[in-house]
């Protein structure tokens, strides 16, 4: 097999919490694994990671010349690693100027992809990016906005998120390679059975007993206790903490009814397809569905 195993979602989607759970099943240990050592293997946007292996220094590239080197970049790490490599990527699936895809097929075994309720994500990116909600809106809605650093040049790479539908559909439906999808909201209600999910499309021998523990470990309140007494290196200096509150449905209480409407409307197919609108729900505009705030997430 191909030694990549993409660890794919939008950014505040549940990453984190997947790569703790595979990091404690792999290891097996009777404790908890430190946050700060989850064992994964880092990020596909890493800027060093690629002025390492490409032997090109990104920051004399532009976005677009970096792009053409990304899958050459992907391929030559499947080639040389010895065992699988577990690597978390917050683009969507796009392709760059030469049309290549951008996470090639040659070089994965497959993708973990963890979607998430939008509404719920405009609020978690608020906070962990130190802005507003109303800011987080757009990019959920149109894919308007970037991740590049405004303070001179980032750690890592640019990633093109897009609308967060785009971003969901191009993994979902577009690589060429198998992709399995879990919601967060089903991490949350149905851990067992969603964890368990994963470990067998990820190719690794399922033990019940094991995902048990795992999920223990992975907890919520674990993860929350580890950055309380170490920190968390990942945390970005402009959030107060990365793990805030672990939960779903929070928008309802911190989103405006011109905020829901514009996420609902940019993202009402996709959301429907995968259960965060109830099927028999219209939104705005045109009033035949009440108020988009009481629409439930199923």
């Amino acid at each position: 097999m191909s030694p990549i195993v993409w660890l794919a979602s939008y950014p505040k989607s549940g990453n984190t919490w997947l790569r703790a759970f595979l990091a404690n099943y792999l290891r097996d240990a009777p404790e908890p694994v430190d946050v700060n050592d989850l064992g994964t293997d880092g990020i596909a946007s890493d800027r060093g990671r690629f002025d390492k292996f490409v032997g090109i220094s990104s920051s004399y590239l532009t976005d677009e010349e970096v792009d053409i080197y990304r899958p050459g970049l992907y391929e030559l790490l499947a080639a040389h690693s010895p065992e699988t490599l577990w690597i978390k990527v917050h683009d969507a699936f796009t392709r760059n100027e030469a049309g290549k895809d951008l996470f090639p097929a040659s070089a994965t075994r497959c993708a973990l992809y963890v979607l998430r309720n939008p509404l719920d994500l405009a609020i978690s990116l608020a906070h962990h990016a130190g802005r507003s909600v109303e800011r987080c809106v757009p990019l959920l809605a149109e894919g308007e906005g970037a991740s590049e650093s405004p303070k001179g040049l980032s750690k890592q790479l640019r990633q093109r998120y897009q609308s967060w539908s785009v971003h969901v559909t191009s993994w979902l439906d577009l690589a060429p390679f198998p992709v399995h999808g879990m919601r967060y909201e089903d991490m949350l209600a149905r851990p067992l059975e969603t964890f368990s999910a994963a470990v067998r499309a990820a190719g690794l021998a399922l033990d019940p007993e094991r995902v048990a523990r795992a999920i223990e470990h992975s907890r919520f309140e674990v993860l929350a206790a580890q950055e309380a007494e170490t920190g968390f290196r990942e945390r970005p200096a402009a959030a107060g903490r990365f793990f805030r509150q672990g939960r779903s449905g929070g928008w309802r209480e911190a989103l405006s009814r011109e905020q829901v409407s514009r996420i609902v409307q940019a993202n009402a197919e996709t959301m429907r397809r995968f259960g965060y609108l109830a099927e028999t729900e219209e939104t705005e505009p045109g009033g035949t569905g009440g108020d988009p705030r009481t629409l439930p997430v199923q």
